[in-house]
């Protein structure tokens, strides 16, 4: 298999990140941050009747895959997503698969 690469991302690092978003959990999260544009762990977590541990176990897997950004705002992390990150990851496998057929 060719590393396509766009963006700056070949097609592993896009299935990597891919990969990080794949969880029914964490498709749920960022969904709900999509929702809200920018959100922080609590309402995440309060919303959705998680555990905070368990909501911020999945954020930080979704913050190392650069899918969602995250800024300090005082005593709270707000949370928005990295649409250009996402983008990118379309570009990537679109690329693929236009180059298969």
């Amino acid at each position: 298999m060719k590393a396509t690469k766009i963006n700056g991302l070949d097609l592993y690092q896009s299935q990597e990140i891919l990969r990080a978003i794949a969880h029914p959990l964490r498709m749920k999260i960022l969904q709900f941050i999509d929702k809200h544009k920018t959100v922080n762990v609590n309402k995440i977590y309060q919303t959705l009747k998680l555990e905070q541990s368990i909501t911020s176990q999945h954020l930080r897997i979704l913050r190392l895959a650069d899918v969602v950004k995250a800024e300090r705002q005082g005593k709270f992390i707000r949370y928005s997503v990295n649409y250009e990150k996402v983008g990118q990851v379309v570009d990537s496998v679109e690329t693929f698969l236009n180059e298969e057929s």
